[in-house]
């Protein structure tokens, strides 16, 4: 492994690493004596809201469904030509289809990019999908610095 430091991502920088989509970990909070249920999700981000929107599968038996309403975290990775970069994002999923067509919330949808990833042990048009946003409370990024020989 090599010695490398990082730095804050700018907001240009971390505007442009977030893209209009991709795919990362979007964590529930939990009580004290359970661990955070942690899934691989794919996301759409509108920089003009600073918005992140997940579709999400939540079959009657799942967790997530009880989870659904707690704080999340979310986080982003890649490695880059220049090192890697990631983001953090926390807060809370508030449900889309809850919110008018003219709102903000709905009208952001038009700018993300979701991409389809297929990870589930049936086919997706036997599956619910639910929309939600998250509006961050604190979003951050970092990027590698390698460190001098």
């Amino acid at each position: 492994m090599r010695d490398s430091r990082w730095h804050r991502l700018s907001g240009s920088a971390l505007e442009a690493f977030l893209g209009r989509g991709g795919t990362g970990v979007i964590s529930f909070g939990a009580d004290a004596d359970t661990a955070p249920a942690s899934i691989p999700v794919s996301y759409g981000y509108n920089a003009d809201i600073e918005a992140f929107y997940f579709r999400l599968s939540l079959p009657p038996e799942s967790r997530k469904t009880e989870l659904v309403d707690r704080p999340v975290s979310f986080v982003t990775y890649a490695e880059t030509d220049d090192g890697w970069r990631s983001a953090v994002a926390t807060g809370r999923l508030e449900p889309v289809e809850e919110t008018s067509y003219d709102s903000t919330t709905v009208q952001g949808m038009w700018g993300i990019e979701i991409p389809e990833i297929d990870v589930f042990e049936r086919s997706r048009e036997e599956l619910q999908f639910r929309d939600f946003q998250l509006d961050p409370e604190t979003l951050s990024g970092r990027k590698e610095v390698p460190s001098e020989p």
